[in-house]
């Protein structure tokens, strides 16, 4: 049953609001005489209503109300004050303290139940407002997380075509997705973009769909016109992927675009020099090109991690970004364990 709590330093006063909060149906009285226990009760507990005396010992009805609204959780309980005192500052400061409503002793019953409902009916409305406020957050992130989850899928569907027309795996884009993820965790960047960027470099070749078989899946070195046409799935998958409003899909085209370009401005297809290429394309360079060095491919054996550690170390600051080669060196087993988890097998689109 819900709660009025009553709070006042003389019985008969205490006892005629009983008797008056009683005719109430769905309420049940809680009183107290002593205002510092009914004070720890209204903390402690959620009343539908507070009804406070103002000239009570230890605290008075005024203090009472401060203390009650410090709390952030009970700043919306409607708070009567009674009180024998007509003078006008005290009921000033009362309602400037927080007090919903004040009321003169003796106490009128007809003006007192109008008051105690209205209050009531206040305390209802507040609640059914934020019933509905809390309902309909929650339905926004259930549709919010529904649109993610076929954001994703969408994505991993895209990146599954691609994979059809190359020799690299399903293990490959979630091994370098979670590999840029932990280059973006070192740099220290943002919660938000990490998430991002695990779920957009998935989206970084793309852009392979656009290139011949015959290129695709040469089992030898591309010649210097084959390898012109091969670098254009960078530029296709930039198309595939801009002008979305989706943030994800944004960065995806940008990660489609540049995940190829070199710190010294030797890459493709802009030839960007340092930091004009953006951070997100220099990251995906260094997972990609590690997880391609290691992986085992029709064309070719895997290195060994130290060879790949070696080739990043080597190309620091010529093909890769060298806070981007540091960043994935550190918390070796957080690499170790993401390539272990990502072993070349079926994945579903939901492993990211």
């Amino acid at each position: 049953m819900k709660s009025i709590a009553l709070i006042d330093d003389t019985q008969i006063n205490l006892t005629l609001l009983w008797h008056l909060v009683k005719r109430l149906e769905l309420y049940e009285p809680i009183s107290f005489l002593n205002p510092i226990e009914g004070l720890d009760w209204c903390l402690a507990n959620d009343p539908e209503l507070i009804i406070v005396d103002y000239m009570m010992p230890e605290l008075n009805g005024i203090e009472f109300i401060k203390k009650i609204r410090a709390e952030s959780s009970k700043k919306d309980i409607p708070i009567l004050m009674v009180t024998a005192n007509d003078n006008n500052n005290v009921r000033y400061e009362a309602l400037e303290s927080g007090a919903t409503d004040f009321l003169n002793k003796p106490i009128d019953k007809t003006e007192f139940m109008i008051r105690v409902r209205n209050m009531l009916s206040l305390r209802s409305s507040q609640r059914k407002l934020s019933d509905k406020a809390t309902w309909l957050a929650e339905e926004v992130n259930k549709a919010t997380r529904e649109i993610r989850n076929r954001e994703q899928e969408i994505i991993f569907r895209l990146s599954k075509a691609a994979e059809y027309r190359d020799p690299e795996t399903g293990g490959h884009i979630k091994r370098m997705a979670h590999y840029s993820k932990h280059i973006a965790t070192q740099l220290g960047l943002e919660t938000a973009i990490q998430n991002l960027i695990l779920e957009a470099a998935p989206m970084h070749d793309i852009g392979k769909v656009g290139i011949p078989d015959a290129i695709l899946l040469k089992p030898g070195k591309l010649d210097e016109a084959e390898f012109e046409l091969m670098k254009e799935h960078a530029k296709i998958g930039y198309d595939i992927l801009s002008g979305s409003s989706s943030k994800l899909m944004q960065l995806g085209a940008i990660i489609a675009l540049t995940h190829h370009e070199k710190y010294n401005g030797s890459g493709y297809p802009n030839g960007l020099k340092g930091d004009k290429t953006p951070i997100y394309g220099q990251i995906i360079a260094v997972a990609d090109v590690f997880d391609a060095l290691t992986s085992e491919r029709p064309y070719k054996r895997p290195w060994s991690i130290e060879s790949a550690i070696k080739f990043l170390e080597d190309g620091s600051g010529q093909h890769f970004k060298p806070e981007c080669v540091t960043a994935f060196l550190q918390d070796w087993d957080n690499v170790l364990a993401i390539k272990e988890r990502f072993a070349d097998e079926e994945i579903t689109p939901y492993d990211i």
